[in-house]
């Protein structure tokens, strides 16, 4: 009997491959999801889509694949259209039947409906990429709308290759990303480091809840500084080695053939002279041998002029970065991701143009998943404030009382760093300083009133209203006494993992007065 799993599910949409990982909420150990006639190796999908309108027919992954030399394929198979979604700046050449979002729609919703039933999802992580963000983000909302899980967190790609790799949180690093179809390269600057919080992935759904909209916390997506890129990739590689033995051939099978070896030979235990066979179909539907050493796949590379190409947007990305002062030795790692960077002499072309800068190289499809649910556990034990908290103090100069908000209606907790508010006395010679709290109520009130006898909302509303909690005021009592104009007590809130609001105070010194749980949110 198959043995369920329990945990969360990473999904990162790409360009050329989509990568399913999941991590079991007993275990530290991620796996790679497996699905029959969809996924090309354990995890990996091929981001493609075939949509017969007419029949309704939809297939995605390597079944999309298999049909792409089929009768009208130019209109029914689509590819390459995640990285039109959400991005305004790129015009759509439509041929196909379906736009990118669209594709991306259909891509996704199969897939889901899909997963093996032994998952039992209760969190799903998402990633996005970070020039796109916004609108990337803003359609992964309404697609989630309809998808039956209670947590959808996103967090964007960079950060997420990021992690795993021992990258510290404020550094600074550039990505060298070579896919099926594009290059990009960015230099990018991790959230984090320098007392400042880590990255965490970004809630858009939590106890089956929408908070997307409502949600206050900030969205920490790593900085950009600079990037660039070209509709280069690596099944243009696959069409140069096809040519390289028979020129113009265009077979769908002869790039999947072509892809096979240009694979084998990015091994590292393959050696320079070893010739690999394989097998291409020639015009006369004939099958031929041919042979290909890492010499005749290097020197296929240097004449279609592609490490020149390397070099030119390296020369931007670098002139960009210096003109945000940064410069290559701030950068504290370059890290390789997608197949194309582990060919060899890539990444020799990389080691030798940036030699002083440490090259890391995760698992180059799957990174930028196991990347994100490396970052779900900040997810894990958040939950989202249904009401707004306030402290209560005395403004001197209109001498009267006020509240003043601590935590807002919608952030997450437990809270990853406490507020500080840095108060004074309201009066010479005071010695006690009392915390009141108090909360706003979890509705708003609506003023009506009637019109020709019917009711109407009035158009200034009234302010949300606080209640002050039905606690004792806590209060602090200072070593010496303090006067007008004077800072004098720092106090530091939280709200716990037990959802209790916890406030430690100092003196101006820095000096610990002491810790008190000033009550339960609830």
């Amino acid at each position: 009997m198959e043995t369920n799993l329990s945990g969360t599910l990473a999904i990162d949409l790409g360009n050329t491959n989509t990568v399913v990982a999941f991590q079991d909420e007993k275990d530290i150990n991620s796996v790679l999801v497996e699905i029959p006639t969809i996924t090309s190796s354990p995890g990996v999908i091929p981001t493609a889509v075939w949509f017969d309108e007419p029949s309704k027919i939809l297939k995605i992954g390597i079944s999309a694949i298999n049909m792409r030399s089929n009768f009208n394929s130019d209109l029914y198979f689509h590819s390459n259209f995640k990285r039109l979604i959400g991005n305004p700046n790129e015009k759509i050449n439509q041929t196909n039947i379906l736009n990118p979002a669209e594709c991306g729609e259909k891509f996704f919703k199969f897939l889901w409906e899909n997963i093996p039933q032994k998952y039992e999802i209760k969190r799903l992580v998402l990633t996005a990429p970070i020039d796109t963000y916004k609108g990337y983000r803003e359609w992964l909302i309404n697609l989630c709308g309809d998808i039956a899980v209670d947590e959808i967190a996103l967090v964007d790609e960079p950060t997420a290759a990021s992690l795993g790799i021992n990258v510290p949180f404020g550094s600074k690093i550039m990505t060298l990303d070579i896919g099926g179809s594009t290059i990009d390269m960015n230099i990018v600057k991790i959230e984090g480091g320098e007392g400042k919080s880590g990255p965490i992935a970004e809630l858009l759904k939590f106890k089956g809840n929408d908070v997307s909209s409502i949600s206050k916390q900030k969205v920490r997506c790593a900085e950009i500084i600079s990037k660039t890129g070209s509709k280069i990739g690596g099944k243009d590689i696959d069409q140069w080695i096809v040519d390289y033995f028979i020129p113009n051939n265009k077979l769908a099978i002869n790039l999947l053939k072509a892809e096979e070896v240009k694979c084998k030979l990015s091994a590292p235990q393959i050696k320079y002279d070893n010739k690999l066979p394989t097998k291409f179909l020639t015009e006369d539907n004939q099958e031929k041998d041919f042979y290909l050493s890492k010499e005749i796949f290097e020197k296929i590379i240097v004449e279609n002029n592609l490490l020149n190409h390397l070099n030119a947007l390296l020369k931007d990305l670098l002139n960009e970065a210096r003109g945000k002062f940064c410069t290559v030795d701030d950068l504290s790692s370059i890290i390789l991701v997608g197949g194309g960077s582990q060919i060899p002499l890539i990444r020799e072309w990389i080691t030798k143009k940036i030699s002083k800068i440490q090259i890391k190289s995760p698992p180059p499809i799957e990174s930028i998943a196991l990347g994100a649910l490396a970052m779900t556990p900040g997810v894990k034990i958040k939950d989202i404030l249904n009401k707004g908290l306030s402290i209560r103090l005395f403004n001197r100069r209109e001498k009267k009382h006020f509240w003043h908000p601590i935590f807002c209606k919608g952030q997450t907790w437990p809270t990853e760093n406490p507020l500080k508010l840095i108060l004074q006395p309201s009066k010479d010679n005071q010695k006690i300083f009392e915390i009141i709290i108090g909360e706003t109520k979890k509705e708003r009130e609506y003023d009506v009133i009637f019109e020709n006898g019917l009711p109407k909302l009035s158009e200034v509303q009234s302010e949300e209203e606080i209640i002050k909690w039905d606690k004792k005021p806590f209060k602090i009592v200072l070593k010496n006494k303090s006067n007008i104009g004077e800072d004098t007590l720092k106090l530091f809130f939280k709200i716990n993992e037990k959802a209790d609001l916890h406030v430690k105070y100092f003196d101006t010194k820095d000096e610990l007065l002491g810790e008190y749980n000033l009550g339960n949110i609830f």
